[in-house]
């Protein structure tokens, strides 16, 4: 594995250790970035089961200013620092290891909001969906950011659901790619804003 494009292009990443995580594919990388980019003007994004971390570091090297990565596997944890340090993207990446659940309500606290979000969670989960859903009650994403679900090639994730809208469907081989864009209404943003500057204010 590799960066494939950006600042860190050709840098090589470390896997896992074991046979419990499976890593996305240069090529499906690749596809994946053609879909969603392939460049940002800043941002930033959130890699859940991060794994590798090769999805948030790609997005790092494209021009994501910042990236925030969580997994639940030590082993995971120790890669993609490992990976951060390979491609000198340290200063702009935050780790920890968590669950994915547990995570998205200490993000919330933070009143972080996300510009891209990858979900690639074991393919025998199919409720990323649902995460999602909790991000949006959360105010996690900022409007219009752009999801990326890598799931089995035999399951299939809804069009729509809630303020979720699927733009993209790729299959590669036992890999589902599921692309969705997230939008509010005006009248919600308002909402979202007026929440943001109340939470600021009792800080």
């Amino acid at each position: 594995m590799r960066v494939v494009s950006g600042s860190a292009k050709g840098r090589p990443l470390k896997s896992v250790p074991g046979t419990g995580t499976r890593p996305t594919t240069d090529k499906v990388k690749e596809a994946v970035f053609s879909m969603i980019g392939p460049y940002f003007d800043g941002g930033t994004v959130l890699d859940l089961f991060a794994g590798t971390g090769g999805l948030g570091i790609e997005a790092l090297s494209r021009g994501m200013e910042h990236a925030i990565f969580i997994d639940m596997d030590p082993k995971s944890i120790e890669t993609i620092r490992a990976n951060l340090k390979a491609t000198r993207l340290e200063s702009q990446a935050e780790v920890f290891r968590n669950e994915a659940e547990r995570a998205i309500k200490v993000l919330a606290k933070r009143s972080v909001q996300m510009d891209a979000v990858f979900l690639d969670p074991p393919y025998r989960m199919t409720n990323a969906d649902e995460l999602l859903q909790q991000m949006h009650e959360r105010s996690l994403l900022q409007d219009l950011a752009t999801i990326v679900i890598e799931h089995d090639s035999k399951y299939e994730y809804p069009d729509e659901f809630g303020h979720f809208s699927c733009t993209r469907k790729a299959i590669y081989g036992e890999c589902g790619i599921t692309i969705y864009r997230y939008e509010l209404d005006k009248k919600e943003i308002q909402v979202h804003q007026v929440e943001e500057d109340q939470h600021e204010t009792t800080e």
